[in-house]
């Protein structure tokens, strides 16, 4: 039987730039059984779900329940839930953390200030291993949790991380799929050795170009730029490279970024927004679908206020 990553993979479909976006990451502790859509259809409250996505849209914070690897049935309702809030800006990350008795507590935050990079001392800071988020919601896609759900288990068996479950990072057909907080940086198509290499990576704060979607700080044109650049350079230091501006260019679907490096060195990138044809399904049993890709067609080093050719 043809799965959405069977025929992703097939296609040679890239997994760049289609990172989920988010400046700052809202996870809360949910164990026991996921629905579709978690946060309305799991053990958590649905009025307190549906109250936390409202007052995250628009801020740029991206809500999400996690939960320990392992077998998930749901005997009683925990008395703690263990709350993770992640900024991913470079030079700016930082992860706070809290327990918390009833997750509706969570509405009095600031949520434009925390999409803004202001955590107003909620909780504490958080000053252990990388977050390796691995998305295994099988409600919301087979895939994930066929694929998700054993590269969870071994991760946490292996130790040396703090390793939950998520509950979605889009992307089903890239599964298995994995978010490294704080850095925000989102990978697809991972099996266990390569997760390792990333999680050693972050714990210094670099990362890992190969199989990586993107940043979730940036938009898609953002995301593509960043990484064409640190292909380009070899840069792997996660705080080292910044978008600083998208701007629409000439033509529908397409974008001219602007991409710094701390050292100086400016960049001009060109993205185009193209189909990804042949069709495919973008989930398991989902219609045939022609996905947008961010297709890097320019870079240019920019000196002095003029472009020079990046391949000198």
């Amino acid at each position: 039987m043809s799965t959405c990553t069977s025929a992703s993979l097939a296609l040679g479909e890239p997994v760049a730039a289609t990172a989920a976006t988010a400046t700052t990451w809202l996870l809360i502790e949910q164990p026991g059984p996921w629905g579709a859509k978690a946060l309305r259809a799991s053990r958590l409250d649905p009025a307190t779900g549906g109250a936390l996505e409202r007052l995250a849209e628009g801020t740029g914070v991206r809500v999400a329940l996690i939960r320990r690897p392992g077998r998930h049935a749901d005997l009683h309702r925990p008395r703690r839930h263990r709350v993770y809030v992640a900024h991913t800006a470079p030079g700016a990350s930082w992860i706070r953390t809290a327990e918390v008795t009833d997750p509706a507590e969570l509405g009095r935050l600031d949520f434009a200030a925390l999409g803004a990079g202001t955590h107003s001392g909620f909780g504490e800071a958080y000053d252990g291993a990388p977050l390796a988020l691995v998305c295994t919601n099988g409600k919301r896609d087979q895939c994930c949790a066929v694929r998700g759900r054993p590269l969870a288990a071994e991760l946490a068996a292996s130790g040396g991380s703090e390793v939950w479950e998520v509950t979605h990072l889009g992307g089903h057909r890239f599964a298995p799929t994995m978010l490294v907080l704080p850095y925000g940086y989102t990978y697809g198509r991972v099996d266990a050795h390569h997760a390792k290499d990333v999680l050693e990576a972050a714990r210094t704060g670099r990362m890992v170009l190969e199989g990586c979607r993107g940043r979730s700080a940036w938009d898609r044109p953002g995301q593509a730029a960043d990484l064409a650049v640190r292909e380009l350079t070899g840069e792997d230091r996660t705080a080292a490279v910044v978008v600083e501006a998208v701007e629409s260019a000439a033509g529908e679907g397409s974008w001219s970024v602007r991409v710094a490096h701390t050292d100086g060195r400016v960049w001009q990138v060109a993205v185009t927004q193209v189909a990804g044809l042949p069709p495919r399904p973008e989930s398991c049993g989902a219609a045939l679908g022609t996905p947008a890709r961010m297709e890097v067609t320019g870079i240019e080093r920019v000196a002095g206020g003029r472009a020079d050719d990046a391949r000198s």
